[in-house]
């Protein structure tokens, strides 16, 4: 058991595969009791499943993070399950890569309400909780690309962007509540998020870079196990990592 984590109720979306399905499982193995939101509730059951058989606490609901009223019965279960909300992670995400000029209209307006709004209604959804409680923890998920603009990116990069200047705008106001923020910014990581891009070719391109290069999730299942752990007179507000080669 880990410190500072053990019992901690903790919410993560995106929490069916890759950088979710690690933390969650990484979390629950010290002891915290994991909250999980996802679209695909075959994959969380299973989740789920392994959590508990192993000894540990996990509940889980089918989640479209573009639905507030999804994202608050999410919340409102960790609430009514574990009687608290100590943690939510913001890890939800999607990244179709592809120049401007190929106008995919569609996949820029997922990625907002992904991205950026979902990382909002996480926040709207536990912040009367933690309010209450004075006390809580808040994890949102930008990229490297949240710091750096890259060709085939501008949206992605902007979503990303936008979710470090949320974070530091919750971080200035939350300050009377006792809440923590915390942005976590991977770089290369291998997860399915190449498999968003309908680009011709970028998908390929971006598959061979991070089956090179990338970290597997559990790094970073440590990261956010890391900030929660901290005494809680600690704000860890920014996390940037990237596998040691990776040039951008």
């Amino acid at each position: 058991m880990t410190d500072n984590i053990t019992g901690k109720v903790i919410v993560i979306t995106g929490a069916s595969s890759g950088m979710g399905e690690a933390t969650a499982r990484d979390l629950a193995a010290k002891g915290a009791k994991v909250v999980l939101g996802a679209r695909r509730a075959d994959r969380l059951e299973a989740i789920v499943q392994d959590i508990t058989e192993a000894g540990g606490e996990a509940v889980a609901l089918a989640t479209d993070v573009t639905k507030l009223d999804n994202v608050r019965k999410l919340v409102d279960t960790a609430k009514e399950t574990y009687g608290r909300v100590d943690v939510i992670l913001n890890n939800a995400g999607l990244m179709p890569l592809s120049p401007l000029e190929s106008l995919r209209i569609d996949e820029w307006d997922r990625m907002i309400d992904v991205n950026m709004k979902g990382t909002l209604y996480g926040i709207a959804a536990a912040l009367p909780y933690m309010k209450e409680q004075k006390s809580g923890h808040v994890i949102n998920v930008s990229s490297v690309y949240g710091h750096k603009v890259v060709a085939t990116g501008a949206v992605y990069c902007a979503t990303k962007h936008a979710v470090r200047a949320i974070s530091e705008g919750l971080r200035q106001e939350v300050k009377d509540y006792n809440i923590r923020v915390t942005t976590i910014s991977p770089g290369a990581v291998s997860t399915e998020l190449a498999d968003h891009i309908s680009e011709p070719g970028l998908a390929d391109d971006v598959k061979d870079v991070v089956s090179q290069i990338g970290l597997p999730a559990s790094t970073m299942a440590s990261m956010v196990a890391f900030a929660i752990s901290q005494p809680e007179d600690v704000d860890v507000n920014e996390i940037l990592f990237r596998p040691t080669v990776q040039p951008v």
